[in-house]
């Protein structure tokens, strides 16, 4: 029996597995909710100063890829566990009593 090559896991892959769950939420949790502590955190960060409506979108666009790539991990998830189910045959064979 053969396994697929999303379901072998090495270590490597574990730690791309589990890097791609907690990056994006830890973005998302430590994200600023109000577009002004944003502005205010690029500032420090690089010097530079940006408007608030563009603090505002750049929170949006951070938010929406966080939670796009949660889903990619979520899917590649339960697409390995549907794949493990079908190649396991967990049926009771009929010559044991």
């Amino acid at each position: 029996m053969t396994s697929r090559r999303c379901c072998r896991a090495t270590s490597r892959s574990r730690l791309r597995e589990i890097a791609g769950w907690l990056v994006p939420g830890a973005v998302l949790a430590l994200l600023p909710k109000c577009p002004m502590c944003v502005a205010a955190y690029v500032a420090l960060g690089t010097g530079l100063t940006i408007s608030c409506s563009s603090a505002d979108l750049m929170l949006c666009t951070v938010t929406v890829l966080c939670v796009v790539a949660l889903a990619s991990c979520l899917v590649r998830r339960m697409v390995c566990s549907a794949q493990n189910r079908q190649t396991l045959d967990l049926s009771p064979t009929s010559g044991q009593p």
